[in-house]
């Protein structure tokens, strides 16, 4: 296997769910080196991922954590991996389908049904104005995000100021770190139109993403011959499916068969 570009991602906790063991084994299978920061001792990575910890790219504020998500700090931590590494982030919850060329500098798509961009996937160069916008709103946190109107300034305040600034930005818009953040700057620098097109890095609205788990569902359908990347958005998914095996027919179960992922030994 022809060794490809490497990616990385970050994992907060102390094991991995079988969906991020697919999707993380699926980027090795592919060729592509992968690194998997951690801030526990995770023992349940799929073989060729290589562990790492997550103080190699900045400090995890675990207390910043507790009063956000687990992926919240992975806005920050992305960035700060790709300046200081090169590497494609990766968000845990993307199946590769094909393997991304080596030619393909930025790497991020369009999403959903909205014609924002989404950050589940990046690959910038690792000195580019966008990237240096991006760490200096994260490293200088204005008052309120530049985009936030009226309504989400008045929920912002509404919150109790025994918050820190950052968590009180989160909880009043849960992706003002993310995909808000990373639309707003991809456009102050002339970078938007980079957006590669919905199908190549997420061709499953994520309105729809009950479709991964349901037998008689037709996943293959939304992609194309541009699709790389499938992302299979647990943050939308019913809990039960953190809890239960998928269903035999079903692209995860395909998936897990494909890969060699087995569900029962991974679930929450």
């Amino acid at each position: 296997m022809t060794e490809r570009r490497p990616v990385a991602s970050l994992w907060i906790g102390e094991k991995l769910h079988y969906l991020n063991q697919l999707c993380l084994k699926s980027h090795v299978i592919q060729g592509h080196p992968t690194t998997l920061y951690c801030t526990h001792d995770v023992q349940n990575a799929p073989e060729g991922v290589e562990i790492r910890p997550a103080s190699e790219i900045m400090e995890i504020d675990m207390a910043l954590v507790e009063d956000t998500s687990a992926s919240f700090l992975s806005n920050v931590f992305r960035y700060k991996m790709i300046r200081k590494t090169g590497a494609i982030w990766i968000d845990c919850d993307a199946f590769c389908h094909r393997p991304f060329p080596d030619e393909m500098e930025w790497v991020f798509g369009g999403h959903g049904l909205s014609g924002n961009l989404n950050c589940g996937v990046v690959g910038l160069p690792q000195n580019c104005e966008l990237m240096d916008q991006l760490l200096d709103y994260y490293d200088n946190l204005p008052d309120y995000p530049a985009w936030w109107n009226k309504n989400q300034r008045k929920k912002y305040d509404r919150l109790p100021d025994t918050m820190s600034h950052a968590a009180r930005i989160y909880k009043a818009e849960r992706t003002a770190f993310g995909p808000q953040a990373f639309t707003w700057f991809a456009k102050q620098t002339g970078d938007f139109e980079r957006a590669l097109p919905v199908d190549v890095l997420y061709p499953v609205p994520f309105q729809l993403n009950d479709i991964f788990y349901d037998p008689y569902g037709r996943v293959e359908g939304h992609f194309t011959e541009n699709t790389l990347s499938v992302h299979l958005y647990t943050n939308g998914t019913k809990p039960w499916w953190e809890k239960h095996e998928p269903l035999p027919g079903s692209y995860v179960y395909r998936m897990c068969e494909q890969v060699g992922i087995e569900p029962k030994k991974a679930l929450r």
